[in-house]
């Protein structure tokens, strides 16, 4: 059968190659010139810099996303190394300890900041360590069949009645549930900035999942009791760029005989008595196909690409209610000189708020803090040394930002705010904007060219209470949706899934 893919990302890759390994015969269109989406590694002057993703969770031997990596012959093509990720404050900093201290050691640190909260902080380890094992029971029961399945699947349905009280609680009210202190609470909650997503609005049981304590300390194991079903998720840096894993992928997709075509733009999905019958390409070219898999923005491939004439009421108001995440400011760099007497590891996170709600909505209404909120730097560098000429490093400096500024525009305001974004930077690492050999600026404007998305929003599905991303499978017959704007929510590593989870339901229904 004919299949055409619309977008390279990981998840239009992903779906690519499981179905080009399946016999069919599948083209991949990228509008872009350059293949992966925000997936791709940046070369200028023998520097490399990530777009999107930096360290990677569950792509690891034996994580979902690496067992569908490994299941479509891409694990083997790639080198990952497990990462970690340090956070300051303006009054205290949380960096992996010289001696290793277990896989509590951050609770105990935080005892002694916080000695007020110590038993806030016993319950809500107790509470870390339940929804860990839900994560893990689930990972392991998606992959399981028969009598082991229904096993794993009762088993997490007991584990999960010990937190269903808080099913429908917010990340703020999951806070203050446990502690007292607004310090300690923005340690948990500061990281929903990635999201744009404030507390009042993010799932409360999702707290421990994007808080492992695996992502602050490599040396944790991953599995810490031989009773519990499955490994906790790790994290890892894609030896090389995450553009080694866009590149394995498409090599896959090549090898069983699929096309990639860069620059080629799909200007409309053909639809006939509710079925898909292939594309229109930017300069009138048509495409029959009998399948049509998108990924990218939601909005874009449904209400543009289709048309809303051909969408039930009721799905096109779900895809209307998909909730986005805002853009971001990234500011790339080479430098000639070592920046680990300043940051001694790869990732870094640097808040100068506590304010963690405040924050969030004014970047939601439009205004853009310059770098003064907070901000990461990330040298890719220190991980893969062939990322930087001998003796310099690649820097990445990012920090959320609006699509659009309530003052001026990204374009008119692109240098500028660049140079604010790398002075607060330059706190950090002194010397980083003035030494800096290479600069390259990406602004929001940037990644909505890149992406072809009206609003660009910089992981995906935006996690927020009660709603969800477009369904993998869509009311027209020959068209699935995968990507970071699906049901597999925001990620490089759900995207991967998501895709994963797509093709075999397009197996289940005899397409192959």
């Amino acid at each position: 059968m004919k299949v055409v893919v619309i977008g390279s990302g990981v998840s239009g890759l992903t779906a690519a190659a499981f179905l080009a390994r399946d016999g069919h015969q599948v083209t991949v269109c990228e509008q872009f010139g350059q293949i992966g989406g925000v997936t791709a590694t940046l070369w200028e002057e023998g520097f490399g810099w990530d777009l999107g993703p930096l360290m990677l969770e569950g792509i690891g031997p034996g994580e979902p996303a690496g067992e569908v990596l490994a299941e479509v012959g891409v694990a083997r093509r790639i080198r990952l190394e497990r990462g970690e990720r340090g956070i300051c404050f303006p009054d205290f900093r949380i960096m992996p300890p010289a001696s290793y201290g277990g896989p509590y050691w951050r609770r105990e640190y935080l005892k002694e900041l916080f000695p007020a909260e110590k038993a806030g902080l016993d319950r809500y380890y107790r509470f870390y360590d339940q929804m860990m094992d839900l994560a893990a029971l689930s990972n392991h029961a998606e992959r399981a069949a028969g009598l082991r399945a229904f096993l794993l699947k009762a088993r997490l349905w007991l584990a999960f009645l010990r937190v269903m009280q808080m099913k429908n609680w917010n990340a703020a009210q999951v806070m203050d549930h446990f502690f007292r202190d607004p310090r300690l609470k923005a340690i948990y909650t500061v990281i929903l900035a990635d999201f744009v997503v404030p507390p009042s609005l993010f799932p409360g049981l999702l707290v421990p999942l994007v808080n492992p304590e695996t992502a602050f300390d490599k040396r944790i194991p991953t599995r810490l009791s031989p009773s519990v079903t499955g490994a906790r998720p790790a994290f890892h840096y894609v030896i090389g760029g995450c553009g080694k894993l866009v590149e394995a992928l498409a090599e896959v997709v090549r090898q069983h005989g699929g096309e990639i075509r860069t620059g080629t733009r799909v200007q409309k999905i053909m639809v006939e008595d509710g079925r898909v019958t292939g594309v229109r390409f930017e300069d009138g070219r048509c495409e029959p196909a009998g399948l049509v898999i998108a990924s990218g923005g939601a909005h874009e491939t449904f209400f543009g690409l289709v048309g809303r004439e051909h969408l039930p009421g009721d799905f096109a108001t779900r895809v209307a209610n998909v909730p986005f995440m805002e853009s971001v400011l990234m500011v790339h760099v080479g430098i000639d000189f070592d920046p680990t007497p300043y940051q001694p590891i790869p990732l870094c996170y640097y808040y100068n708020t506590y304010d963690v709600e405040g924050g969030i909505e004014r970047c939601r209404c439009g205004e853009y803090h310059e770098g003064k909120d907070g901000f990461l730097i990330y040298i890719p560098s220190l991980h893969s040394p062939e990322m930087a000429p001998p003796g310099h490093h690649a820097v990445t400096v990012y920090t959320i930002a609006p699509n659009h500024l309530s003052e001026g525009t990204w374009t008119q305001r692109r240098d500028e705010m660049a140079d604010k974004l790398l002075a607060e930077a330059g706190k950090v690492i002194p010397g980083l904007g003035e030494r800096a050999q290479v600069k390259v600026i990406l602004t929001p404007h940037d990644f909505r060219v890149r992406t072809l998305q009206e609003h660009h929003s910089f992981g995906g599905v935006a996690p927020v209470l009660g709603r969800s991303g477009a369904p993998h499978k869509t009311p027209l017959r020959g068209l699935w949706f995968v990507g970071a704007q699906s049901e597999s929510n925001a990620g490089v590593a759900n995207s991967i899934v998501g895709a994963w989870r797509a093709v075999r339901m397009i197996r289940k229904e005899g397409w192959t």
